[in-house]
């Protein structure tokens, strides 16, 4: 029971007077070009006292440096997710559009806009009075409740949160007061509520309703005041547990309307049930509650009597709530009553409407709203998806000598040596068949340790002479090992130890944690369970590690038998620390920099702060700080951003002087990538070019392959194969271009360490994905691939990828903290460096750093591919803001005018992933429940058969009408109609197959086929800027392609029957992924194969969360 807090009290705590200040309207931009010269780059100085006193100017949402803005014209008796309020004497109401708000006689006209530009404006609710209106608005950064007169003057913002934003206003009877929403993240981007009170002359605001605890993720808020003002109704999911889930049963029990009790603080429940009820609007009398409930899959307008308690549906066809995704600003738009407390007013089927409570028929309130919005230009910029040669970029474990006169390093699976003084790189070992990984330096510099891998014996812990030479093991014992670190008197080697059974084998695993060795050789012995990452200081009587407290990082260290620890340093943001050798100094790792502070003598636990805190501390790095070590017995520190190695003394660091190095030791390479030099002709087959709007297919056609590319295409007698070129005969096949997964995800390694064969992605290449963009994944590992795979190390589909999302939740190594363009322009410069072609933008909370990011990537043409997380009005303002994508399905069943006519204006593409769809189940269990996944022949011949049956062969379903892939796809095509290019994303949710589920969803979505195959192969090469080179099958473009045995045109589920594919020139054989004709690239046996397992593998391993 929350305490007892009276009216009257709220209005002694609530004194203070807010400040506002008006905004100005928008105004033109400069062109596309400004977006890289109106911006200067981040210091390269670590920022004084001085400096943090030199405000920046604020970055004004209305306009943004950089973007280039413009006015698209709107023209629409339509709208998509309008809230409406009706004024207190009946006669009018006010409604949002599109960020936009709007008042207009109830009886319907044209109406008067009253707030408008690039902000995002809504959720308009009138004063009792009638002279004002509440609302939210993100015109000050994030969203906020604002105050205008009801003519839309004098704007004034009220709240003034910055990561706790508030929306879903509502007036007290008496005009004193504003409820209001606060919504609360936790180390996810979604999270709950919290029913906040704010006096309307200005104050911090008074918490009515509080959030279960500080991990709680289940939706809290639309809160409004009751008729009397005694009460404030609002929503609440009840379901068990404090995760959120995705797509949850709506025939149950979802949500429930509660009442919050001013006068003595109590909660109770006022209605709930099956099919939930949401968004509670009170009448005018006091008699009556209106809400929504779910009827099966159909939303349906409900009212309450009050006093009796019954329940009845007074109108049947809303759009459809969204009780099963994440609806941070409110569950269903805001409606209202007339003022005699007859009707209600409400929005559904893109119309504002009022039905009466007694009964009667629905009405229209027709409006027609001719206006425009602001929208900024995006950038596709183009890719060139195969040179010749790459410098290589992502450079991992980078290690100063101790004495610093050289590198260690590995680049490409191997380990190298460079002379700090300048000169070339040499090869550590003679090691070839395996990857080597996790280098280390002994402490005399005599000796390097580091791990050995092969898919087929697992991993050694090794020593070799730093001279280079022949590796000698010092385990006895095959092991998934990794960071092996020497003891100070080089005797002893501490490393981690694990298991596999995922891209790895399931042989030779145990238990987590710290294990030690001596160089002599032996077996590991178990140190402490759930340590990572080992290390000595000073003394060699005790170990370092790191190790997962309770919501933060902690850096502890034990004896040599896992006794006597003690807790020297933690922090909740903080994502990796390195002890110096001389036990002085301790580096850490937070929002991707690195920092240096004072190890402390003892066992007190110091909580890292990048400022303010217990002890000094330095930001050592400016964009970005990986790999952080020392050298010199701890007076140099070092840390690596892609290739670039940057160092520091650690003596007198501490204080306004330090300043951070503007250039580093440049550690990448030239490398020649892995093409083929011969020709090859395929012949006889059906050839769908993906040319023209009817897919410029030709039947008997001739495919000319010389070396990666297409030499010529055409109908058989029109092509010249030249004498001598082998040829392979497909006739009564069909090739299609290689598919282009958009939003791929998966995992590229294991902590680290790259597989030689990772069977997820290789399941993917052999039912025809041959190029992915993935946008979330460990930059240290996807880059890694990547250049792996561009070199002919690996086999895989091409790799293109964002690296780590820049992230606007607080979660240790993930969170991104953007306070200004500077930060952003950090962020992107950092992944780019570690070699993203696109950045994600995902979740952050405020529309400033939105823009920011979109404006520091378009300053380093990036691509950018943000994330809405089911929010409708942040994907309205992701397209708004020159994003070159949305990323998952926009919520809600239907895109009206007013949505189609804005986003067709723009250059803005859409990857849906119906797999996963937001408002219900998506593709993915629809198609799992459909077919047999754990038999289909070439999953079972590339994915280990208990992963197979683990994630597929038990399925739970639901009735066709339930599946929201079906309408996401269904709106999706009105797009695509209209000039966006709608794009595949499999989302990683089972390898291999889950791009055919996509387009299978397209057409089950009335795509025809021919529309699904484009969404795989031309659409996505336009949106990723790779049509140059791939999404059709012409001259001159890469010989990426796909072999069926049946007719995808014909029929969708044919896209599945892979016979052969072809990437870079090179033909693989889909059920062995051998090369023929060629080439003699033969696949080892995976690792599951022969060991006499027949359910090895993981569950749950194959399919990738939202993860919001």
């Amino acid at each position: 029971m929350y305490a007892r807090l009276s009216l009257c009290s709220l209005l002694l705590a609530t004194s203070a007077i807010a400040s506002a200040q008006e905004q100005a309207p928008p105004q033109p931009q400069p062109g596309p070009s400004e977006a890289a010269t109106q911006h200067t780059p981040p210091a390269t100085t670590t920022p004084t006292k001085a400096d943090k006193a030199k405000e920046a100017p604020k970055w004004d949402v209305e306009k943004p440096r950089g973007l280039n803005l413009r006015k698209v014209a709107i023209d629409t008796d339509q709208g998509t997710w309008m809230n409406v309020d009706v004024s207190p004497d009946g006669t009018r109401v006010a409604f949002d559009m599109l960020g936009d708000i709007y008042v207009m006689p109830i009886t319907g006209g044209t109406p008067t806009r009253i707030g408008e530009g690039l902000s995002y404006d809504q959720q308009p609710r009138w004063s009792p009075d009638g002279t004002r209106i509440a609302f939210v608005s993100d015109r000050g950064g994030g969203d906020n409740i604002w105050i205008m007169r009801a003519d839309g003057s004098d704007k004034k913002q009220l709240t003034k949160e910055d990561f706790r934003l508030l929306n879903q206003p509502s007036w007290s009877p008496d005009g004193r007061y504003i409820v209001a929403k606060k919504h609360f993240t936790t180390g996810r981007s979604l999270g709950t509520g919290e029913v906040w009170l704010y006096h309307v002359d200005g104050g911090s605001g008074v918490q009515l309703v509080k959030r279960v605890n500080e991990k709680h993720q289940k939706e809290l808020g639309e809160p409004t005041f009751s008729a009397d003002g005694k009460s404030v109704y609002f929503t609440r999911n009840v379901t068990p547990g404090g995760i959120f889930q995705y797509a949850q049963d709506s025939n149950g029990e979802l949500f429930a309307i509660e009442r919050y009790e001013l006068e003595s603080g109590e909660t109770r429940r006022v209605t709930a049930g099956n099919g939930g009820a949401v968004r509670p609007t009170p009448s005018p009398d006091g008699k009556y509650l209106a809400f929504v409930r779910r009827e099966r899959a159909q939303s349906k307008l409900y009212v309450r009597d009050l006093k009796s308690g019954n329940e009845r549906n007074i109108y049947d066809d809303l759009d459809q709530d969204m009780q099963e995704t994440w609806a941070v600003t409110g569950v269903y738009p805001n409606m209202d009553w007339t003022a005699d407390s007859r009707e209600v007013v409400f929005w559904a089927g893109g119309k504002l409407r009022r039905v009466p409570v007694n009964g009667g028929a629905a009405r229209e309130i027709p409006f027609r709203v001719q206006d425009d919005r602001v929208v900024a230009a995006s950038i596709h910029p183009q890719v060139q998806v195969a040179p010749d040669s790459f410098q290589t970029r992502m450079v991992r474990w980078a290690q100063m000598s101790p004495d610093g006169r050289q590198v260690v390093y590995e680049s490409l699976g191997k380990l190298w040596l460079k002379p700090a003084a300048g000169g070339a790189a040499r090869r550590l070992t003679r090691t070839e068949g395996a990857m080597e990984a996790f280098p280390s330096w002994s402490q005399d510099g005599r000796s390097i340790a580091f791990v050995r891998w092969t898919d087929a014996d697992l991993g050694r812990v090794m020593v070799v002479p730093a001279r280079g030479g022949s590796a000698r093991a010092v385990t006895t014992e095959p092991g998934h090992y990794a960071h092996p670190r020497f003891s100070p008197d080089g005797r002893t080697i501490a490393f981690e130890a694990g298991s596999g059974g995922n891209l790895t084998s399931d042989q030779w695993g145990r238990d987590a944690g710290i294990y030690m060795v001596p160089v002599t050789g032996g077996a590991p012995k178990l140190v402490e369970r759930g340590g990572s990452n080992p290390q000595f200081g000073a003394s060699g009587d005790r170990l370092f590690m790191t190790m997962p407290g309770e919501d933060k990082l902690q850096l502890v260290s034990t004896d040599l038998n896992g006794e006597v620890r003690r807790v020297h340093a933690s922090g909740d943001l903080t994502s990796d620390f390195q002890v110096s050798p001389d036990g002085r100094s301790v580096a850490f790792r937070q929002n991707y920099e690195a920092f240096l502070m004072p190890l402390m003598p003892g066992a007190q636990d110091v909580t890292t702060a990048t400022e303010k805190g217990a002890l000094p501390a330095v930001r050592l790095s400016v964009g970005g700080g990986d790999f952080m070590h020392f050298s010199g017995n701890g007076r140099r520190v070092h840390w690596s951003i892609g290739p670039t190695l940057y160092s520091a003394a650690t003596e007198g660091v501490y204080g306004d002087k330090y300043k951070a190095p503007a250039t580093g030791m440049d550690l990448s390479q030239t490398v020649r990538a892995a093409k083929p030099t011969g020709s090859v002709a395929l012949t006889g087959a059906r050839v769908v070019t993906m040319r023209g709007a009817d897919g410029g297919i030709i039947e008997d056609g001739v495919i000319l392959i010389q070396g990666d590319r297409i030499a010529a295409v055409g109908p058989r007698g029109s092509v010249t194969v030249p004498a001598g070129t082998p040829t392979v005969d497909v006739a009564g096949k069909t090739i299609v271009p290689g598919f282009i997964d958009a939003h791929a995800h998966g995992s590229q390694g294991v902590d680290g360490m790259t597989p030689q064969q990772n069977w997820s992605t290789m399941a993917n290449l052999a039912l025809g994905t041959t190029t992915i963009h993935d946008p979330s994944n460990r930059a240290s590992e996807i880059f890694a691939a990547a250049e792996m795979q561009q070199a002919g190390l690996i086999l895989a589909p091409r790799i293109f990828s964002t690296g780590e999302i820049i992230y606007g939740a607080k979660a240790a190594g993930v969170f991104a903290d953007i306070g200004k363009y500077d930060d952003a322009l950090a962020h992107v410069r950092r992944l780019k460096a570690q070699g993203a072609m696109s950045v994600k933008n995902y979740n952050q909370p405020r529309r400033e750093q939105r823009q920011m990011v979109v404006a520091a990537a378009q300053a380093e043409n990036m691509l950018v591919v943000p994330e809405g997380g089911s929010l409708f009005n942040m994907d309205m303002t992701l397209i708004q803001d020159g994003n070159a994508t949305v990323e998952h399905n926009v919520p809600g069943e239907y895109f009206y005018n007013d949505v189609l006519q804005m986003w067709s204006q723009t250059k803005v593409n859409y990857t849906p992933t119906l797999v996963v769809s937001y408002g219900g189940p998506g593709g993915d269990p629809y198609w799992r429940a459909r077919t047999n996944v754990w038999e289909h022949p070439l999953l079972t011949a590339h994915i280990p058969p208990g992963t197979l049956a683990a994630a597929s062969a038990r399925r739970t379903i639901a009735p066709e009408e339930d599946y929201a892939d079906t309408w996401a796809a269904r709106e999706a095509r009105k797009l695509a109609d209209r000039g966006i290019q709608v794009n595949i994303g499999a989302h990683g949710q089972q390898d291999g197959i889950a791009a055919h589920w996509e387009m299978w969803s397209f057409v089950k979505g009335g795509w025809t086929p021919l529309q699904a195959l484009q969404a795989a192969t031309i659409m996505p090469a336009k949106t990723l800027g790779m049509e140059r080179d791939l999404g059709t099958l012409e001259a001159g473009k890469l010989a990426d392609l796909v072999v069926l045995d049946a007719n995808p045109v014909e029929n969708i589920r044919n896209s599945d029957k892979v016979n052969m594919v072809m990437l870079g020139g090179r033909l693989y054989d889909s059920a062995t992924l051998n090369e023929r004709v060629t080439g003699n690239r033969q696949r080892s046996p995976y690792w599951w194969e022969n060991n006499g397992n027949p359910q090895a593998g993981r569950g749950g391993t194959s399919a990738h969360s939202h993860g919001h």
